[in-house]
């Protein structure tokens, strides 16, 4: 942590103009700018994302041709069949199309691929499985643009296939590469004229039943149940926080604290969610990984079952069981994330520029969150591999400054397969190949030590005796926050710490009172290693010093903290604390 290079945003505009022209606070108007929203236009897109200010549907391009395929088939009563994906994406996006074509009177059914026996997206199998059910009509959601082989299948079949897709269109030396399909609706698609092109799976389903449900002459109040979704899988894929995906997000939580899903209700209220306070964090961190629990431990048709339930009886049972299977799946996570922390630690593996820990009995499905929290914590590539029926498969996660698919080609000729991007990939191999490819990969790598470093850009250098329960709640109008709208950064140096106390159900929670030099003293909560912290402390001051904090004796500790700042709210009483992000000795050249 305490190598972590701290840069303050030095952005600039006429913020106490933008302040007095919307009505905001110099400070946010300054946060505004950070995040790269310019112009008068922007920051008024900005802080009011309203749903009329969506892009027409009809501009994607076969989006009406799609409609229109959708509605004769529906006239014709045939079998259409939506298929999915097992994440939070494609379950929304499932749910989405088969919710609408259900009320437009479709025969309509669903399949959604098993992860460890199916692999990502529609393939043969389910296709010729979707034949012996006698399905008319392919529709894919979250997937399907890369599925040339299993769609070929379908067309030989005589079936009508409709691809919706948010992914990246694969290409060659001649151009791009497209399945066989009557019809192709995805932004990314080359020459797509649809001017937002960060949607993601759910979104682009929900853009299709907007087209379909305009063509029925079907009021907007029918739409208001598919916000939600649009946005529970715009958060959980991950997508920018940006334009259109900013609209969809603000909306769909604004309707979902009042949703009338019984399944998506009895899961907000079995992780004891406060309707009015639910934001893009409880999507992204509780009800998002619930959902996604049921595809990664077991089957994505138990999340899909939860939100089509029809009974409260039945949604509080399942909403209960997918709660459980994320718990069990966190423990899981915890534990493999220890193992591999081991064995970087106990070995030689600490020293290589490229971290690829191999954890046998892992499951193969939590290999990439294992590596994204490795990711965070040393601030360098990471490959996890697991045991699998045919070798090794691995699940990586990189930094900024190392593109990994394409580092990854240099060992290529060890992979069964692979693929990805530049920030993940995924790929398997023999278990024989494993020492060649830790060595090949690191002997490769061109990163140094500065670029292990982590860049954490703070947008407002504020004293917290600066800080106003009416400039917190002014803060709400960032939101929702997330991928591409991260939260605000604050920060100040020289926090003398008063006492400290672990407290929390578990024990997992450090509460500090601290005081800055202004002699201005407030509660903050740290969520992070508290041990780690302890350590930091000892090595920097000394125990003396740190048994002095905690039997609440004045001491020598000197700090610098980014922080965001809170309303902590107990017993109907309301006070300023602020939540610690990072912390080090000192940061006076730069704050």
């Amino acid at each position: 942590m305490r190598s972590d290079k701290w840069i303050v945003e030095t952005k600039r505009a006429d913020f106490n103009a933008l302040a007095e022209t919307f009505g905001i606070s110099p400070v946010l108007a300054r946060i505004i700018r950070n995040r790269d929203v310019v112009g008068e236009d922007a920051v008024d897109a900005y802080l009011h994302p309203e749903a009329d200010k969506l892009p027409d549907p009809r501009l994607m391009k076969d989006m009406e041709k799609a409609a229109d395929l959708l509605l004769k088939k529906i006239n014709e009563k045939v079998l259409i069949r939506v298929i999915g994906d097992y994440d939070i994406d494609g379950i929304s996006a499932s749910y989405i199309l088969f919710t609408a074509l259900t009320r437009l009177g479709a025969r309509v059914d669903v399949d959604i691929p098993e992860r460890i026996r199916d692999g990502y997206g529609v393939n043969v199998r389910m296709i010729e499985e979707a034949k012996a059910a006698g399905v008319d009509t392919i529709l894919t959601c979250d997937n399907g643009i890369s599925a040339g082989k299993a769609l070929t299948e379908a067309k030989r079949f005589g079936m009508t296939v409709i691809v919706t897709d948010h992914h990246e269109v694969p290409f060659d030396e001649t151009g791009e590469i497209l399945p066989p399909a009557d019809a192709i609706v995805d932004p990314k698609l080359r020459d797509c004229p649809y001017p937002f092109k960060g949607l993601c799976g759910g979104a682009v389903a929900f853009k299709l039943v907007q087209t379909l449900y305009g063509k029925r002459g079907l009021p907007e109040e029918e739409l208001e149940p598919f916000w939600e979704f649009a946005a529970l899988a715009t958060v959980g894929d991950v997508m920018e926080l940006k334009g259109e995906n900013r609209i969809l997000v603000k909306q769909g939580l604004a309707r979902m604290k009042r949703t009338r899903n019984r399944g998506l209700s009895h899961l907000i209220d079995v992780n004891g969610i406060h309707r009015e306070r639910l934001s893009a964090y409880h999507l992204a961190y509780i009800i998002g990984p619930c959902l996604n629990a049921g595809g990664r431990l077991e089957t994505a048709k138990q999340s899909l079952k939860l939100l089509l339930s029809e009974s409260e009886e039945e949604a509080e049972e399942l909403a209960l069981n997918l709660k459980v299977l994320n718990e069990r799946r966190k423990g899981m996570t915890t534990a493999g994330e220890r193992e591999a922390i081991a064995q970087i630690e106990e070995s030689s593996l600490k020293n290589d520029k490229i971290l690829i820990p191999f954890l046998p009995d892992c499951h193969e499905s939590l290999a990439g969150i294992i590596a994204g929290r490795l990711r965070e914590r040393y601030n360098r590539p990471v490959i996890v591999l697991t045991r699998s029926r045919e070798g090794l498969k691995g699940s990586g996660r990189s930094v900024a400054c190392y593109s990994m698919f394409e580092e990854l080609q240099v060992c290529k000729d060890l992979f069964l397969d692979f693929g990805g991007h530049p920030m993940a990939a995924g790929l398997s191999l023999q278990e024989e190949n494993l020492e060649a490819f830790r060595r090949r990969l690191n002997e490769a790598c061109r990163l140094t030590g500065e670029d292990f470093r982590r860049t954490i850009r703070i947008d407002v250098p504020m004293p917290i005796h600066c800080i106003s329960e009416k400039f917190v709640e002014e803060l709400e109008l960032l939101e929702p926050c997330g991928n591409g709208n991260p939260k605000p950064v604050f920060a100040e140096a020289h926090f003398a710490l008063l006492g400290a106390w672990v407290i929390g159900k578990n024990g997992n929670v450090l509460k500090l009172r601290v005081e800055n030099r202004e002699r201005c003293r407030m509660d903050a909560i740290y969520y992070g290693d508290i041990e780690e912290f302890f350590v930091f402390l000892t090595e920097e001051f000394g125990p003396e010093e740190v048994e002095k904090l905690k039997a609440g004796q004045k001491n020598a500790i000197d700090v610098a903290f980014i922080y965001y700042p809170e309303i902590n709210e107990y017993r109907g009483q309301r006070s300023l604390q602020i939540s610690i992000r990072q912390y080090c000795r000192i940061q006076d050249p730069v704050l």
